[in-house]
């Protein structure tokens, strides 16, 4: 029997996914496995999650705007998933019941260690520039990881606040938009989680002067893979680290859990999803 995983979204074109675990899937010689794309309307997002061995899934990755529709569809879920309540990763138990997962702020942070070795969190205070979902998913990343202060910085004070009291971000203070530049000051991390940079967006506009030269900055945008904010702190003389690795990083804990094979993310898999985006 075929070992099927899918990632579900809507729309789900787009999604890099079955690039990556197909890759892995060759790769690592597993047979009969094969990883595709679900495409589902948000009114049936619910009941194609929880139905998911009767469509023959084994396990499903979940992109947007499904993750909170996964969580609450789910009984079973990891701390992270609980904490964020937001589901990326789904995976079948062995007593066959179904576990959501959230592995985007591992994705992070192994990101980070593999392209700035050396990194460590407790080095000083980051500072996230956004209060979305990917901003939630980082800053509980790293709190775990001992990050000793955790500045949000956002347009909407209110969506600030809802973060750091839904995560319980002990060491969260809240910065005004407008007060962006003075986060910076001290700072050992600065993170983008804002669509600001991608593609057809406008740039963050933001003075990097107040910061720290030993700062490390980063991007979740990875179209393109160097956006204006990671090209002007590296021409100030910043470690810089694009976004793409946080995609192939949070794809490992859920290959590993289908398919029992722990996969690297390599060079030759980062040029193999480079070559996809620049062929879109």
């Amino acid at each position: 029997m075929t070992r099927k995983v899918c990632v579900i979204g809507w729309p789900v074109a787009h999604s890099r996914s079955p690039i990556i675990h197909n890759h892995w899937i060759a790769k690592y010689g597993i047979e009969d496995a094969e990883y595709v794309r679900l495409a589902v309307e948000p009114e049936g997002a619910a009941h194609t999650i929880r139905n998911l061995a009767g469509l023959g899934f084994i396990g499903a990755n979940v992109t947007v705007p499904h993750k909170e529709t996964a969580f609450a569809a789910l009984e079973r879920h990891d701390a992270m998933a609980a904490r964020l309540k937001a589901v990326n990763t789904i995976v079948t138990l062995a007593d066959g019941t179904l576990e959501g997962r959230n592995t985007d702020g591992y994705g992070f942070i192994a990101n980070l260690k593999d392209r700035a070795p050396g990194w460590r969190a407790d080095k000083g205070p980051a500072v996230i520039l956004g209060a979305g979902g990917a901003a939630r998913a980082i800053a509980a990343a790293l709190e775990d990881e001992g990050a000793p202060e955790i500045r949000i910085v956002n347009r909407t004070r209110a969506r600030s606040e809802a973060l750091v009291a839904e995560l319980r971000l002990f060491s969260a203070r809240i910065v005004a938009g407008p007060d962006a530049v003075k986060a910076l000051k001290e700072a050992a991390l600065l993170v983008n989680t804002t669509t600001l940079g991608m593609k057809g967006e406008s740039d963050v506009d933001l003075d990097l002067g107040k910061l720290p030269k030993s700062a490390l900055v980063t991007d979740i945008v990875y179209t393109p893979l160097e956006t204006g904010l990671l090209r002007r702190a590296r021409e100030a003389g910043h470690q810089v680290v694009d976004g793409l690795g946080m995609l192939l990083h949070q794809a490992v804990p859920g290959f590993e859990a289908w398919f029992g094979v722990r996969p690297d993310v390599t060079e030759e898999l980062r040029e193999l999803v480079l070559a996809d985006i620049a062929g879109k």
